[in-house]
């Protein structure tokens, strides 16, 4: 993997293993996802808000998320508007899956 892309992987692999623990039941995952890297740096306090929801994943899950509010820090902007671009990438991959299963759903085809 190149070294341009290295760190955003990392940062990637970790919103896998503990996004759904940090994110759930939120409307919108992406939005708070991007609230959370939006400026220049990492958003603890929303982050610490969004954790606090989940106190029973605070445990394993708070560790995991200083490290990447660190990691995105280091970043440089160019890396940190790649991964904000990641992100939209992946909400409107996830709106294309979520229509074309509920075409499938209107039209008797099991998605």
């Amino acid at each position: 993997m190149s070294p341009t892309l290295e760190p955003i992987h990392r940062l990637a692999q970790g919103v896998r293993q503990h996004g759904p623990a940090l994110l759930s039941g939120m409307d919108d995952p992406h939005d708070e996802l991007m609230s959370l890297v939006w400026g220049p740096r990492f958003d603890r306090e929303h982050a610490l808000g969004l954790l606090a929801r989940q106190p029973a994943a605070a445990g394993h899950t708070l560790p995991a998320l200083l490290a990447a509010a660190d990691h995105f820090d280091a970043l440089h902007p160019p890396a940190q508007g790649r991964l904000r671009k990641l992100i939209v990438r992946h909400r409107a991959l996830r709106a294309a899956g979520a229509a074309g299963r509920a075409q499938c759903l209107a039209n008797g085809v099991n998605a």
